[in-house]
């Protein structure tokens, strides 16, 4: 059976280059980056390589560039770093759980956090964040790009806010990684987490940017790793293919191929919308798409069930997602899709398509084959359409 491949939101596969970038690391040159002999040394030249790239992809200096495991411990360490009792937090209610289960977790420590609800469109209103800032605010942070619908946040007006009043700020970059030019000098923020398996990168590695001067404390001690910012032994041949996963991201935003794959997607959608009773998440007041990132499109089909249709495709081959993998199972609807003001019923009935990087002409055309099929066979015994299903 043909497998597509439309979940890469959750996960994408690795690059042959970005493989082949990692081989030696794990076999010839295994050398611990802290150690002071030649195998050692071959490990160390190598991570301040991959410094190097990270620094020209957040457009940063080297020396503000922290490796670690990826997106959530990037979150994790911007808010349980900066953040102490009596400090209040502004986050918004469209996060990653990393953020939001985060924010949580420094309740019973006195730290308030104030969660900004978006516009319908998916939108953060930046006068909305203005608007929460108190004395006590320590920390904003605000995604890139959001996860399950794509809906580009403005980052850019968010940090001038946050440079006027002068509050740290904080962007989960690991959706918009590789999808949207990022500049860290351009935005204003302080941290910044991406995540290398998002991108065509191996799983368990990424990056934070941090800004000179940001007193973030290190989540993990034991080691003057990353300048003491993060102890633990480098994981080299992750870091290589990171770094070789993002030089590649550069590329693929230079050379059209981003451009190409929004096409592919505008296609997908457009051809979906066709069919009576779907809709997109993400729109204007205009009903016209809000920017989003390239590869993603969120839809709703009325009277059918999302973990159904997930089901379905992924019989005919298709992997699609009801929502963010994180909470693959969860009998919640999407936190992002209710925050934005659907109902349980047409939240619980949104499919996101996300495409890779390496997606065809061919792997739209059988989806676009295979979707109105089985919504329609779906719709004809769904309990929703029979009115059972609350």
């Amino acid at each position: 059976m043909r497998r597509v491949y439309m979940d890469a939101n959750a996960t994408t596969p690795l690059l042959p280059e970005v493989m082949e970038a990692m081989r030696p690391y794990w076999m010839e040159h295994f050398g611990n980056a802290s150690s002071i002999h030649l195998d050692g040394q071959h490990a160390r030249t190598a991570v301040d390589r991959a410094r190097e790239t990270l620094a020209r992809f957040f457009n940063c200096h080297d020396a503000e560039v922290v490796f670690n495991s990826g997106g959530t411990e990037g979150d994790n360490t911007a808010i349980f770093g900066l953040l102490h009792p009596g400090d209040h937090f502004i986050t918004t209610s469209i996060e990653h759980s990393a953020v939001i289960q985060a924010a949580q977790k420094m309740a019973p420590q006195r730290i308030e956090t104030t969660f900004v609800a978006p516009q319908p469109s998916g939108l953060i209103d930046p006068m909305d964040i203005l608007r929460a800032i108190r004395p006590q605010t320590r920390l904003i942070s605000v995604m890139l790009a959001n996860n399950e619908t794509g809906v580009i946040q403005p980052v850019e007006a968010i940090g001038k806010i946050a440079a006027v009043t002068g509050v740290f700020f904080h962007i989960d970059g690991v959706q918009g990684a590789g999808k949207i030019p990022i500049d860290v000098r351009k935005i204003g923020c302080h941290l910044l987490s991406i995540s290398a398996h998002k991108m065509h990168g191996p799983k368990g590695v990424g990056a934070m940017f941090v800004r000179r001067g940001t007193p973030v404390e290190s989540l993990l001690v034991g080691g003057s790793h990353e300048r003491r910012r993060r102890a633990g032994t480098e994981n080299v041949a992750g870091i290589v293919g990171l770094a070789k996963a993002a030089e590649l991201a550069m590329h693929s935003l230079e050379d059209g191929t981003i451009d190409r794959l929004a096409g592919l997607r505008h296609r997908l959608e457009s051809e979906i919308l066709r069919l009576p009773g779907t809709g997109l998440n993400g729109v204007g007041a205009d009903d016209k798409p809000v920017e989003r990132a390239a590869n993603t499109s969120n839809i709703w089909f009325d009277n059918l069930d999302g973990e159904a249709m997930v089901i379905a495709l992924d019989l005919k081959g298709i992997a699609v997602s009801g929502g963010s993998a994180c909470h693959s199972g969860a009998t919640e609807p999407s936190h992002v899709l209710m925050a934005m003001g659907l109902d349980k019923t047409r939240a619980r009935a949104s499919l996101r398509f996300s495409l890779l990087k390496t997606a065809t002409e061919a792997d739209v055309d059988y989806v676009l084959a295979v979707v109105p099929e089985a919504v329609e066979r779906l719709r004809a015994v769904s309990p929703v359409e029979a009115g059972t299903l609350g």
